[in-house]
């Protein structure tokens, strides 16, 4: 996955210590046959839906509108904030540390063909609610859960990440 300009910057002046990120996931449905969009990563394998790092001063909605076209060449609606929660701190192989803030969506296909669009997903699939049990982890499942229940309000993550 690229790093983003400005974290490349940061880490110039701050190394591997932690970083405290925004992201979003845009968690896309076909209302035409109710499927989901999923996309397997590059860099781990994992299927997951639309995910990316917001950028300095960019809405979390306008970012899950980027980064669908971006890394699966689709427009999207974003129809509402379904979860707002902090993921566990990772670090990366190269020793870099980061926690994100995550804002998962609940966002509607509105056109383009699913396709690979970039090098951070190898395949793009539209799958089924089962599929996303059997091809996606806890925490990504959690994220679904979220987008597909948003009609009984935005879930805020209050649990504690150590």
């Amino acid at each position: 996955m690229p790093t983003p300009p400005y974290i490349l910057s940061l880490r110039e002046k701050i190394g591997h210590d932690m970083l405290w990120l925004s992201g979003a996931t845009a968690v896309i449905q076909r209302e035409s046959d109710g499927k989901f969009l999923l996309v397997r990563r590059s860099d781990n394998g994992m299927w997951t839906p639309i995910t990316g790092i917001v950028d300095p001063g960019e809405n979390p909605a306008l970012t899950a509108r980027r980064e669908a076209l971006e890394e699966a060449g689709v427009e999207i609606e974003v129809v509402a904030l379904a979860q707002l929660k902090v993921d566990p701190p990772k670090t990366f192989e190269n020793g870099d540390q980061c926690q994100f803030l995550d804002h998962t969506f609940y966002c509607r296909w509105v056109s383009g063909e699913a396709k690979v669009s970039d090098e951070e997903s190898s395949q793009v699939r539209w799958v089924s609610l089962e599929e996303i049990q059997e091809l996606c982890n806890e925490r990504m499942r959690d994220r679904f859960d979220a987008a597909i229940d948003y009609q009984t309000g935005t879930r805020f993550g209050f649990e504690e990440v150590h």
